[in-house]
């Protein structure tokens, strides 16, 4: 087994890819060689990274036989633009875009259904959705207690969901109102600051979002389950970082709250909030490994029916970190 890996980030510069550079500091990841890779405006920029600063070439033309494993990390159209290049390679890819078909490339949360990784490399791997890592790390915690029928999630997601150009609209809006002066959104079709939008992204013919749509299949994918009935509305906040998700699970029996409690308070990865407090994406979630729960309560007129309150930094955990774990499950096991 190789000790020292030749790593690639594809999308280097933009937010989780500058995350995921960070968090592979941070966890002393094996890297013998590590590549940087952008579109050819930002190749030519530097990175820190280990006290030295990386030049980040363009991604066009590089050669990914000379490394063992791609992080994708800009637009889907890249990720599909070379993923088949990768293959050819006989690279393995870690995909955050959601690009690629589940028969491709599994989604995976590795303590949610790690074990769904096996055989040999090159592997294909896709890390879900941010919304759908928070909401398949607390599920998962519950397994034995709660059997769920339907699920219903309502996301508030941060404007940083829209990469760097979002964080940009939010914070030019709000500067200029503050001033007094009108605002002309730009990447957004209303205005952004002071705002809650409906949705994120262009609805399809039956009202349905992408990033909904996503969500739906990441879920089921998560817990190998078809026939889950999963709802999803995803809207529009005015947040830089971090996902705030309002959840309620129809089980199949009555919810033993003192069992669920438990059992969050046990899990790994997730920091359940006292009853009476709640926790928020600002002072709690953002900059943070861990998905934040609170609000665990049963249904006001359904026994079965469980309601929790979660949080999560949807850039670092719900992507960056849910990859770079992805990274390790295979190094430590296949690679």
């Amino acid at each position: 087994m190789t000790s020292n890996f030749a790593i690639a980030i594809v999308g280097a510069t933009g937010s989780v890819g500058e995350t995921l550079l960070q968090i592979l500091e941070e966890r002393d990841f094996p890297i013998s060689d590590l590549h940087l890779l952008a579109s050819n405006e930002s190749a030519g920029r530097t990175l820190a990274y280990r006290g030295r600063n990386l030049r980040v070439r363009a991604v066009d033309g590089f050669d990914f036989r000379t490394v063992q494993l791609v992080f994708f990390a800009a637009d889907p159209s890249v990720t599909l633009a070379h993923a088949d290049a990768v293959r050819k390679a006989g690279c393995s890819l870690i995909d955050v875009t959601g690009a690629l078909p589940s028969d491709v490339a599994p989604r995976v949360v590795p303590e949610v259904n790690g074990a769904l990784i096996s055989g040999e490399a090159p592997f294909a791997v896709t890390s879900p959705s941010s919304v759908a890592v928070a909401v398949s790390l607390v599920l998962g915690a519950l397994r034995e207690h709660v059997q769920v029928r339907r699920l219903v999630i309502d996301a508030g997601l941060a404007v940083s969901s829209r990469g760097r150009e979002g964080v940009s609209e939010l914070a030019r809006q709000t500067a200029e109102l503050l001033n007094g002066r009108s605002v002309e959104p730009r990447l957004f079709d209303r205005q952004m600051a002071f705002n809650v939008l409906a949705q994120v992204d262009e609805p399809d013919a039956e009202g349905h979002g992408r990033l909904e749509r996503r969500v739906n299949a990441d879920i089921k994918a998560l817990f190998a389950d078809e026939a889950l009935n999963v709802a999803v509305s995803c809207h529009q906040v005015p947040v830089f970082f971090g996902d705030s998700l309002s959840v309620t699970v129809q089980a199949s029996t009555p919810v033993e709250l003192g069992k669920v409690i438990a059992a969050l308070d046990a899990a790994a990865g997730i920091e359940l909030v006292d009853a009476g407090d709640y926790p928020t994406v600002i002072g709690d979630a953002v900059g943070q490994d861990e998905v934040y729960v609170g609000r665990v309560r049963r249904g006001i007129d359904d026994p079965c029916e469980l309601s929790l309150w979660i949080v999560s930094d949807n850039v670092r955990k719900g992507a960056a970190l849910n990859a770079v774990q992805l990274a390790e499950l295979l190094i430590k096991h296949h690679l």
